[in-house]
C-alpha cells in the first residue's frame, strides 16, 4: 500500500523541525504533528507587552560550531547578549559562572594563586570524587559548595548531591580569570524577535497538526508514512514496558510588573535552599529592550510524573542509564521509526548540539 506521506515527524520542536525543513528540502513529503498548541517546543517565545517572554525557561544560544551558527543564521539574525548571571545566596550578590570577581567576593583574594590555594585546602580530603558534592568540594572548595552548589542543587534536581553523578557538576565552568561570561562558545545571542520565529520558517510550506497526540493512536498514524522520526520520550513509546525513565520537570510562574526593571539582570539564581524557586529570569534584558513594564519568570523545580508532567532534563545517574539501555535495545529493533532529541534519545542536548544531531541523522537519508 502507498503511503502518504514519506517522514511523520512527531514533534515541532527543534528536532522535528529541523528534519522536517530538511527533508522537505531534499523533496521528501513530510507531516508533522505535535502533542502542544503551538510549534517550537522548549524554546517557545511569546510576546508580551513588547517583550519576547521564553515560556519554558531561558535559553540562550550558544555555539563554536560554524556550520550550525550558519545554519541557524538563515533564520534568525541573534543580537550579542552574554549570558552573565547573578547568583544570590541570602541577599549576598555573586558572580558566575565561578570566576576571580566570585572568589574575592566571597574570599577577599586577589590572585589565582590565592584562590587556587583556598580551594586545594577545602578540597584535599577528597581523593577520588564519587558524587556531586564530593565533585563539586574538588573543584571549588567547601565554601562555594555551601553557599552556591548545595541548595540550588538540591533544588534543581530534589535529591540530595550525593544521590547525584558527579558528571553534573563536571560541566559547570571554573575559572582563574576575571572573565564572567558563562560559555567559552566563540558564537552566542538570542533571536532578534524570539525564537518562535525561526520555527515558523522551518515549518513554513509543511503540513502541519497541533494538539497530536501521536502515542494515542500510534499504529494509525504509523500507516500513514514510510518513515517516522519521533522527538517524544522514548519510554512512553514503548509505554514503559520496563518501567519509567525519570526526568527533571519544572514549573514556571510568569508575572508582570508594572515598572522597568526588577532585577538589572536577566538570570538570577537564588541558590540557598529556603527559597522555594531556583532563579528568576527578566526576560527584557535578553535583548535590551526598553520597554516601560517588564515581566519575570520564577522557576520552581517539581516532581517528574509520568504523562503528568512536562520531561525536561534526562537524569542520567547509572539506574537511568541502565534503564535507557533497554529501551535502546528496543529501538533498534524498530525498521522504520528514528528516535531523536533530548526525550528521544535520553541525553542532555543544547540546542547547537540538537540542530547538529538533527542534520546529521537527516544526511542518512538519501533520495
Amino acid at each position: 500500500m502507498t503511503k502518504k506521506y514519506d517522514f511523520l515527524i512527531v514533534g515541532a520542536g527543534f528536532f522535528g523541525s529541523i528534519c522536517a525543513r530538511e527533508l522537505t528540502n531534499q523533496g521528501y513529503s513530510c507531516l508533522v504533528i505535535e502533542k502542544r498548541e503551538h510549534i517550537g517546543g522548549n524554546c517557545y517565545t511569546e510576546k508580551r507587552d513588547d517583550i519576547h517572554l521564553h515560556v519554558y525557561g531561558a535559553h540562550i544560544f550558544h555555539t563554536s560550531n560554524e556550520r550550525v551558527w550558519k545554519w541557524i543564521n538563515q533564520y534568525a539574525t541573534f543580537n550579542h547578549y552574554t549570558n552573565r548571571p547573578i547568583a544570590n545566596y541570602k541577599g549576598e550578590l555573586f558572580a558566575l559562572p565561578f570566576n576571580m570577581w566570585t572568589f574575592n567576593q566571597l574570599w577577599q583574594v586577589n590572585t589565582p594563586e590565592e584562590a587556587q590555594k583556598i580551594i586545594a585546602e577545602q578540597g584535599k580530603d577528597i581523593v577520588d570524587p564519587q558524587n556531586l558534592e564530593e565533585q563539586a568540594i574538588k573543584l571549588v572548595g567547601k565554601d562555594i559548595y555551601e553557599k552556591l552548589i548545595k541548595g540550588y542543587t538540591a533544588k534543581q534536581w530534589i535529591k540530595d548531591p550525593k544521590e547525584l553523578p558527579k558528571e553534573i557538576i563536571k560541566r559547570l565552568p571554573v575559572r582563574f580569570t576575571f572573565d564572567t561570561n558563562y560559555f567559552n562558545d566563540r558564537f552566542q545571542g538570542i533571536p532578534e524577535g524570539g525564537y518562535t520565529q525561526i520555527f515558523e520558517k522551518l515549518l513554513d510550506g509543511i503540513e502541519l497538526r497541533l494538539n497530536v497526540d501521536y502515542l494515542a493512536d500510534k499504529e494509525a498514524f504509523n500507516t500513514l508514512a514510510n518513515k517516522v522520526i519521533y522527538t517524544g520520550p522514548i519510554d512512553s513509546y514503548f509505554d514503559y514496558q520496563h518501567g519509567e525513565l525519570e526526568y527533571k520537570t519544572t514549573r514556571f510562574d510568569h508575572v508582570k510588573k508594572e515598572y522597568p526593571n526588577h532585577q538589572g539582570v536577566a538570570v538570577m539564581n537564588y541558590t540557598d535552599a529556603e527559597v522555594p524557586y531556583t532563579r528568576i529570569i527578566e526576560h527584557k534584558h535578553f535583548e535590551f529592550n526598553e520597554t516601560e513594564k517588564t515581566w519575570i519568570s520564577y522557576e520552581y523545580p517539581e516532581p517528574y510524573q509520568a504523562g503528568k508532567t512536562e520531561p525536561y532534563y534526562p537524569v542520567n545517574d547509572a539506574l537511568n542509564n541502565e534503564l535507557f539501555s533497554k529501551y535502546k535495545a528496543l529501538a533498534a529493533a524498530e525498521s522504520q521509526v528514528y528516535f531523536g532529541g533530548r526525550l528521544g534519545e535520553y541525553k542532555y542536548y543544547d540546542m547547537h548540539q540538537i540542530i547538529e544531531r538533527a542534520l546529521t541523522m537527516v544526511e542518512t537519508f538519501t533520495p
